[in-house]
């Protein structure tokens, strides 16, 4: 299910002036520093983490890191899981879609498909 338009506008707010969002997916840490819920935001110059409340992760808080957007999310390993700097990252495997695309977008953009609605 993707993220809805209020927890992107949410993010916005804590992201920089003109930061453009590509890809939003919640995720929980696993490992150090402890269990906590984030949401992982792909914009068009950066990967940021971001922390959010610790009983409505739909609300973010601030930001926790933040990865050049060069950074590959992927490979995803067993149990979906990510690794991001030293914090693993554990989603819903339904979001394992938005971590390919999110990756193929700089790393193989020559396997996505055209855009259906270049106009919007």
């Amino acid at each position: 299910m993707p993220v809805g338009t209020a927890v992107r506008d949410r993010c916005r707010t804590l992201l920089g002036p003109g930061e453009q969002i590509r890809y939003v997916f919640p995720a929980l840490s696993v490992g150090p520093p402890g269990m906590a819920n984030f949401l992982i935001v792909v914009t068009d110059g950066a990967i940021s983490v971001l922390a959010t409340r610790m009983l409505r992760s739909d609300r973010p808080v601030s930001v926790y890191a933040t990865f050049p957007r060069a950074t590959r999310l992927g490979p995803i390993m067993t149990g979906s899981i990510i690794e991001l700097g030293s914090m693993a990252f554990e989603f819903d495997e339904e979001y394992a879609a938005v971590v390919g695309a999110a990756d193929a977008e700089i790393f193989a953009p020559e396997t996505l498909p055209p855009d259906p609605l270049p106009d919007l």
